[in-house]
């Protein structure tokens, strides 16, 4: 399925199937091993003291590699040996955020992104050899994306609205004197997906639906846009890579089926073969460098399996086994001798890891935990399901303190990911892991209309917002009540963005439901959230419509399940978090709907970041929005 732009990732992730007495089984599993393990509690600031890692890129001498990493307090650009050492800070800002995108093919220049104070309006910028920096794409209100290198490295590809806001064109930029070039001008607002590595051929996506898109093939040599997946009925389809000698096409497809599988367009023929599937939705699909691999991603019951292939033979290359997690984020040096990836697991974040193929051998070049932090402290997560009101199998992640058990029942949250479309997975999450390391259980949902389940699960909250999946929350409680470790007295519901919007739901819809609620950056006002879009979201505005609702044809049932038209049924404890730079769901959403539970007499507490967006960037931040968190949960929902 083609989710809409997840409006704050989920925190959360998980592991084992089970049903509603299953699942309560396998919580009570282990629950005397718990009761008899009282972990150590730990601050926001030894949880916050765990440095977050991403992005791999290796120097063109393969001797390096280049992530971003938030050790100095919000994100910024290093590079580190690949035999192991000290990493060094190529970029120090204290102020914007600064994320790695990769290195030069031939040297050491080096290409990163950000934007002002989390408003999503990014540019892309060049350091130079001598450490300066250049914007390469300068000017106001324009939002630039790396989008790949040519396939000699002589060039690479960017996107940007600078022309038309509601729209991005391409152009190439020549490696050595950044000249650039218009390669594709996007009158129909196209989304760019892919770049042929001999330049000549562009794969554009237009989304229909939620679930419903097609892909679309531009010849910059004949200037001929070819339709590739015409089809009747509803199906998702985006590209997905080209093959390095620009013969094929990969396209990820759920026509005729409930989960996408791999198929390849021959660009010759034009014919179309099944490449690839699985039981589950395969999320990408791409090449390395040299050619020599190709690596799939499979959303499995919310982890991704990663599968390595060798591209020509289809054989599968043997990945090394470590423990500690699952491995993510692979990536490969230009020759194909070495790869990158991360392994991340519950009680691990993010460790960058390099495998040399010819040794055999591995290097864990990161160790990204606090060191004032016991993993043996910490819970791993068990993916279980329960059944909701129609019967629907509602799958999610339950995270439980150590000490949780019968005779010492646990306060609760259940955690709603952003979205609409997004997904909880399994992984670490400090937030989490603070809530568990404090005595709360945490339940990440995944209600209908989550991502990985399939086309109609995804499809089954369509135009139902503020019911059914609000519904699918209120059942929870059910479920977690059945682990025999919960008290249902003491549920409190949370979630960011869509998630801070069925927050606000709950608390006004079904104010009996849960004791206290936390909005962090959520919906309040359907009506103004819609009509507030970034411009740059045309290529999926009829989308969301037929997702959420039309604020002009849908208004009245906008009115109806918007929390702030209800703010008056709200009666229980609230806490709302704000970024004052939010470009999607703006600052008065928040001030709103605070004032009028405030006039209610209910206690409400309302944290407002100046130099926050959309979600946090920065630790000082996170520290205290999450220590507030927890000192509000201890205020009202514990005792």
């Amino acid at each position: 399925m083609h989710a809409l732009p997840v409006l704050l990732a989920g925190l959360l992730a998980g592991g084992c199937w089970a049903g509603t007495a299953a699942g309560a089984a396998v919580a009570k599993s282990g629950m005397a091993s718990r009761a008899s393990e009282a972990p150590r509690r730990y601050t926001i600031e030894q949880f916050m003291a765990t440095t977050a890692i991403s992005g791999a890129s290796f120097s063109a001498d393969e001797q390096r590699i280049l992530f971003t990493s938030n050790a100095s307090g919000l994100p910024n650009v290093y590079s580190m040996p690949v035999a192991g050492g000290a990493p060094t800070a190529l970029t120090n800002s204290t102020k914007d955020s600064h994320y790695a995108v990769s290195y030069f093919p031939d040297d050491d220049r080096v290409l990163y992104t950000r934007d002002q104070g989390g408003n999503e309006q990014n540019h892309l910028y060049v350091r130079e050899l001598d450490g300066k920096e250049q914007d390469l794409t300068p000017g106001d209100k324009l939002k630039a994306s790396f989008v790949g290198w040519a396939g000699d490295g002589s060039a690479f590809y960017v996107s940007s609205n600078e022309r038309d806001a509601k729209s991005f064109d391409l152009y190439r930029y020549d490696a050595r004197s950044y000249a650039r070039t218009l390669v594709f001008r996007n009158e129909q607002a196209f989304e760019i997906s892919a770049v042929s590595r001999d330049g000549r051929w562009i794969a554009l996506g237009k989304i229909n639906t939620t679930a419903d898109s097609d892909v679309y093939l531009y010849d910059t040599q004949t200037l001929a846009l070819k339709h590739l997946t015409p089809h009747e009925g509803v199906a998702g389809q985006r590209a997905a890579a080209f093959d390095p000698a620009s013969q094929r096409l990969l396209i990820l497809s759920d026509a005729g089926t409930e989960f996408k599988r791999l198929q390849a367009y021959e660009l010759a023929s034009g014919q179309t073969s099944e490449l690839e599937k699985a039981d589950w939705d395969i999320e990408y699909s791409y090449f390395s460098r040299d050619g020599r691999y190709r690596v799939t991603g499979v959303n499995a019951d919310a982890s991704i399996a990663i599968r390595v292939q060798d591209a020509v033979s289809g054989k599968p290359v043997q990945l090394p086994k470590l423990p500690g997690g699952e491995i993510r984020g692979v990536s490969f040096s230009r020759s194909g001798a070495k790869m990158a990836f991360y392994l991340n697991g519950d009680r691990s974040p993010n460790n960058l890891v390099v495998y040399d193929f010819a040794s055999q051998q591995a290097r864990q070049l990161t160790q990204s935990l606090s060191k004032e932090i016991a993993s043996a402290d910490l819970v791993d997560s068990q993916v279980v399901r329960f059944k909701s009101f129609d019967g629907l199998a509602i799958p999610s992640v339950l995270y439980l303190p150590k000490e949780a058990s019968p005779n010492r029942k646990v306060p609760a949250l259940v955690w709603v990911h952003g979205g609409p479309g997004g997904q909880t997975m399994r992984g670490y999450s400090a937030l989490m892991q603070y809530f568990a390391n404090h005595g709360y259980a945490v339940l990440g949902i995944n209600n209908r209309g989550s991502s990985g389940y399939g086309k109609s699960f995804f499809t089954a909250d369509d135009g139902k917002h503020g019911r059914e999946p609000l519904w699918d929350c209120i059942e929870a409680k059910t479920y977690l009540a059945g682990t025999g470790v919960v008290d249902i007295e003491r549920i409190g519901i949370i979630g960011g963005s869509y998630g801070g919007y069925m927050t606000l739901a709950a608390m006004a819809f079904r104010p009996e439901a849960f004791k206290v609620g936390i909005d962090i950056f959520g919906v309040s006002n359907w009506l103004r959230t819609l009509e507030a879009i970034p411009p740059y979201w045309e290529s999926f505005r009829k989308a969301l419509y037929q997702e959420v609702g039309d604020p002009v044809k849908d208004r009245d049932f906008l009115v109806a399940t918007s929390p702030l038209f209800h703010a008056k049924e709200i009666k229980k404890p609230l806490m709302v978090i704000q970024g004052a730079n939010d470009p999607r769901v703006i600052k008065p959403e928040s001030d709103e709907i605070v004032a009028a539970v405030k006039a209610n007499g209910v206690p409400v507490e309302y944290l407002v970041f100046d130099d926050e967006g959309h979600g946090f960037s920065k630790k000082k931040n996170q520290i205290e929005a999450n220590r507030r968190m927890l000192a509000f949960l201890d205020r009202y929902l514990r005792p």
